[in-house]
């Protein structure tokens, strides 16, 4: 697929040859694949490693969440190659469009936003140099990345209004069409007491130390409290609080014995190979459909990104119809 500016001279061809020359030259020492252009955007060279890097930023969390599908890992890879190339050529063509029209940012606006980013994230400028010298970066390109970004952001919001207003009516009919979405199965309102299980012949005993934050708790003690002194658990500081639960946020052993307790009851002690548990249940409400109200102001923010994304696009393809890009 290729666009071509009407007007494309000769000069732009010659600036495109030179670009993939200099880019092919780059490649003597390296893997062809690396180096490969994906696209161009005038005269902006948009590589395969660019489109790679920051596509392997979200491999992890996709590899985990299709963990044992590899068809459907692939596909969503693919998906967020492509996104991620849209992502690099729509900046080129906002860059593009900021060199051609007019628009002017001072040298001296650049130097206190670089100034304020090295305060914010490095404290000083040598641990700047050391962490951008360990990344590969120089100063220089440093300064470009905050300066483009400026450029990127500054103009984005000129065009792409921030201020979307979404009707009632709108809302209303996004919630009926996906009602599905908004479905909560049976949950509960559970506390949790985490003790650590191990074998160690220096350990201590975790089960009999279960047995008596048990015996305290049936004595008057509140759970939360128990939870803050002897619990291991992530929601220590909070008395052991996971808020509402459904059956998926526990492992089976645990949500059998959480889902089968009443409002206000504790459970037995439960002993697993690794820990032993204590929970308590304060609330239970069965699957229900959330109301329009519950969902209102997230539906409200779904419709707003969603009118933001199709004004981008419609930004996005004007500036295509009068640049010269290309895919490869």
């Amino acid at each position: 697929m290729k666009r071509y500016k009407p007007f494309q001279t000769f000069h732009t061809f010659q600036t495109f040859v030179l670009a993939a020359a200099l880019t092919g030259a780059a490649s003597a020492s390296r893997a062809e694949l690396v180096n490969g252009i994906k696209a161009v955007v005038h005269d902006s060279v948009i590589t395969y490693e660019e489109v790679e890097q920051r596509t392997l930023q979200t491999a992890d969390v996709l590899r985990r969440q299709y963990r044992g599908q590899p068809e459907q890992f692939q596909k969503k890879m693919d998906d967020s190659r492509t996104e991620n190339l849209e992502f690099f050529v729509s900046r080129q063509l906002i860059l593009h469009e900021f060199q051609t029209a007019g628009y002017h940012l001072p040298e001296s606006v650049i130097d206190e936003m670089v100034q304020e980013r090295i305060r914010e994230q490095f404290g000083n400028r040598v641990t700047m140099t050391k962490t951008l010298q360990s990344e590969g970066l120089t100063y220089e390109k440093l300064r470009q990345r905050i300066r483009d970004q400026f450029i990127v952001d500054a103009l984005r919001q000129k065009n792409v209004s921030s201020e979307v207003i979404i009707s009632p009516h709108k809302v209303e009919a996004f919630y009926q069409a996906h009602q599905g979405e908004f479905k909560v199965e049976d949950e509960v309102k559970l506390r949790m007491i985490v003790l650590t299980n191990s074998t160690s012949a220096n350990a201590p005993d975790a089960k009999k130390l279960a047995e008596e934050i048990l015996s305290k708790i049936k004595e008057g003690v509140p759970f939360g409290e128990m939870a803050k002194i002897h619990s291991v658990g992530s929601q220590r500081k909070e008395g052991g609080d996971w808020g509402w639960v459904d059956h998926s946020v526990l492992r089976k052993d645990l949500a059998d014995v959480a889902f089968g307790l009443k409002p206000g009851e504790v459970s037995p002690v439960i002993e697993t190979a690794g820990a032993i548990y204590l929970m308590q249940v304060e609330d239970t409400r069965v699957a229900h459909h959330k109301s329009l109200e519950e969902v209102r102001d997230q539906v409200e923010q779904t419709l707003r990104l969603q009118e933001r994304t199709r004004l981008e696009k419609q930004w996005i393809d004007r500036l295509k119809k009068k640049t010269f890009y290309r895919y490869f």
